[in-house]
């Protein structure tokens, strides 16, 4: 039996943490959320050993990631960027490619603008995207949910940090699967 080409299979599937920045976040709508299901999508993936990149917007300015992050994170490294995309942070998109990686799941801040932006610049270099809405955000509602409007219409697959975890899963009754159940709880 065919599954849908637009499953999330673990082979082929990285997840990427936007700008969640210390800085930024008091004044995103719903940050505590956001936090919370990146927290979520972190630990499901680290259970599931998926790669994990984490982006950092003009840490000078904007200040280091949220340490609620970063406790996860322990041991990897932020990929330092300046332009709203990361597609220009350091080699990070070559970096999927050479990892033969071609479904992105996207999480962070602002949903309107870095997130936006990478999430079509993914697109255009042919990437599949699958957006974690309930893990990102902007500071006004409609900003977000236009991000996300467009970025759907523009071809990215908008979805939630559970769905992502179950659909790479796949299966039941597995000790992963245990532990990744007791996580979204």
């Amino acid at each position: 039996m065919k599954r849908n080409s637009i499953i999330l299979k673990k082979e082929s599937t990285a997840l990427l943490i936007i700008d969640l920045q210390e800085r930024i976040l008091p004044v995103i709508r719903n940050y505590e959320s956001v936090l919370e299901n990146t927290v979520k999508l972190i630990r499901g993936f680290k259970a599931m050993q998926l790669p994990i990149y984490f982006t950092e917007q003009y840490p000078k300015g904007l200040g280091p990631t949220s340490q609620k992050i970063l406790d996860e994170l322990s041991g990897y490294t932020a990929y330092q960027k300046m332009t709203f995309s990361c597609s220009g942070a350091e080699n990070l998109f070559e970096e999927f490619h050479k990892k033969k990686l071609t479904q992105i799941v996207v999480c962070g801040v602002e949903s309107h603008v870095c997130v936006q932006q990478t999430v079509l610049d993914l697109i255009a270099n042919d990437f599949q995207v699958d957006l974690a809405a309930d893990a990102a955000s902007s500071r006004k509602e409609i900003d977000y949910t236009i991000a996300l409007d467009r970025m759907r219409t523009l071809g990215a697959e908008i979805t939630t940090t559970e769905s992502i975890l179950f659909e790479l899963l796949e299966v039941c009754g597995t000790p992963v699967f245990k532990e990744v159940s007791k996580i979204v709880k």
